[in-house]
C-alpha cells in the first residue's frame, strides 16, 4: 500500500503497476476541487508491499490545460520508464487517478492503444477513475441536488440554483469573464446558505477552524480572500517543506520557494473542463479495457449523482446490460458502499462516508474496492 500527502492510497499486487494520475489542484469558479480538505482518518491499514510491485506517480506535467500536450507527456513518461525497467514491461497495468484525472486518465490511456497498433509496450487492464470530470454540465449541475438533499440549501435556492442560473453556467461565465447579474445573485445566496464552515469536499467532516481563518487562498470569486482547510493539510504541507524531507524524496522546488498544495505556477486553460471525456472511456471499453468510476458520497465538489447518470448512460449508449444489480458491498461488517456492474466492463461504485479524494477519508473502504478491482473480483456482497 502506497500513502502520499494527497490521501491517494491503492494497492500494488505481485506483477501488477498501478500509474496514479493525480491532479492537486482543480480550482473552480464558486467551488472547489482540489485534494479534499476533509478531516484525517485517525489510521491507515499497513500492508508491506513485494518488490515486484510497484505504483508510479506521474509528476506535474508544464502546460496542463493542453490536454493533448497532458497525455502526450505522460506517454513520452511511460515510454522512458519502460525503457529503464523494461523487466516490468509485461506487467498488468492500471492507470488510476481522482478529480480532473476524470481528463486525463482517458486520455493517456487511449495514447496507449494508439500507441500499441504500432509496438506492444502497454499492457494495459484497466483504469480507475474517482470523482471524475467526464461531462461538463451533467457532473457540475448535480452539485444543486447533492447541496440541497443534504440541507445546505433552502427549496427556494434550489429552484434558483437550477432553474435561473445552474452552476455548468455560472463556471462557463465566469471562466469567460462575463458573469451575468442574475448567476452572481443566484451564485452568493448559495454561497451564503452553505457557509464557509462547510466543507465542500466531504460536507459532514468538521473544518480546520484556525485554517478557516488563516488561509488567503482564493478558492472561488465569492471568497476571494477566504479558504477552508483542515489542520491535518497545515501539517502535511510543513511536512513536505522540511529540507530533509524533501531532500529524502529527491524534490527539487524550481522557480518557487515553497511546496503548496495548489500552485500558481501552472498555467491552466480553464476552458478545457467543458471538453466531455465519457466519449473517451466508452471507446476504452470497446476496445476491452474494464472502467471503474467510484464515488465518495459525501463530495459535493463532483457528487456521486452526475457520476452515476453518467455511467448508466454510457451502459446504455455500448448496449451493456447490468450484470451486477444495484447492491451493497461490505468492508470488515460495515457497509462500504454501493455498486452496480455492466457488462463485467463497467463498474459504478459509491465509498460510504467518503470526499472528493475518497482514499483521504475512507481509506480501509478505498483498499478493499481497489483490491477487488485490481483482482477482476466483485465487491464483497456480505461479511
Amino acid at each position: 500500500m502506497v500513502s502520499s500527502p494527497a490521501c491517494q492510497i491503492t494497492i500494488a499486487m505481485a506483477a501488477v503497476l498501478v500509474v496514479i494520475i493525480q491532479l492537486l489542484c482543480f480550482c473552480i469558479a464558486g467551488s472547489e476541487a482540489s485534494p479534499s480538505p476533509s478531516s484525517s482518518p485517525s489510521h491507515s491499514p499497513s500492508l508491506s508491499l513485494s518488490e515486484r510491485d510497484r505504483i508510479i506517480r506521474l509528476p506535474g506535467q508544464p502546460q496542463v490545460g493542453f490536454q493533448q500536450y497532458s497525455a502526450g507527456d505522460n506517454l513520452v513518461f511511460l515510454q522512458k520508464w519502460f525503457a529503464k525497467f523494461p523487466q516490468f514491461r509485461n506487467s498488468s497495468l492500471f492507470i488510476t487517478g481522482e478529480s480532473y484525472a476524470g481528463h486525463y486518465v482517458p486520455q493517456l490511456a487511449e495514447l496507449m492503444l494508439q500507441f500499441n497498433k504500432k509496438e506492444k509496450l502497454f499492457n494495459l487492464k484497466g483504469i480507475a477513475l474517482g470523482n471524475p470530470v467526464l461531462e461538463y454540465s451533467t457532473d457540475f449541475n448535480s452539485r444543486a441536488e447533492f447541496i440541497w438533499s443534504h440541507g445546505l440549501i433552502s427549496d427556494s435556492t434550489y429552484k434558483m440554483f437550477t432553474s435561473v442560473c445552474n452552476y455548468s453556467r455560472y463556471v462557463s461565465e465566469y471562466y469567460r469573464g462575463s458573469i451575468s447579474p442574475i448567476c452572481s445573485k443566484v451564485l452568493n445566496q448559495v454561497s451564503k446558505e452553505t457557509s464557509r464552515f462547510v466543507d465542500k469536499y466531504d460536507v459532514t467532516l468538521d473544518v480546520c477552524i484556525s485554517s478557516v481563518f488563516a488561509q488567503a487562498k482564493v478558492l472561488s470569486p465569492q471568497q476571494v480572500t477566504e479558504t477552508i482547510d483542515v489542520c491535518v493539510e497545515d501539517e502535511t504541507v510543513k511536512y513536505l517543506n522540511r529540507k530533509d524531507v524533501q531532500k529524502a524524496l529527491h524534490a527539487r522546488l524550481v522557480r518557487v520557494r515553497r511546496w503548496l498544495v495548489c500552485s500558481s505556477v501552472l498555467n491552466y486553460e480553464l476552458l478545457d473542463v467543458e471538453i466531455p471525456t465519457i466519449t473517451i472511456v466508452g471507446k476504452l471499453i470497446r476496445a476491452g479495457i474494464p472502467v471503474l468510476v467510484y464515488s465518495g458520497d459525501q463530495d459535493s465538489v463532483i457528487p456521486l449523482i452526475g457520476s452515476r447518470k453518467l455511467v448508466h448512460r454510457l451502459a446504455r449508449k455500448l448496449a451493456l446490460n447490468t450484470t451486477v444489480p444495484y447492491r451493497v458491498w461490505f468492508e470488515g461488517q460495515q457497509v462500504g458502499g454501493w455498486t452496480r456492474v455492466y457488462g463485467n466492463m463497467l463498474s459504478f461504485a459509491t465509498i460510504r462516508g467518503a470526499s472528493h479524494e475518497a482514499p483521504f477519508s475512507q481509506p480501509e473502504r478505498s483498499l478493499v474496492l481497489f483490491k477487488s478491482f485490481l483482482q477482476g473480483r466483485p465487491l464483497p456482497e456480505e461479511f
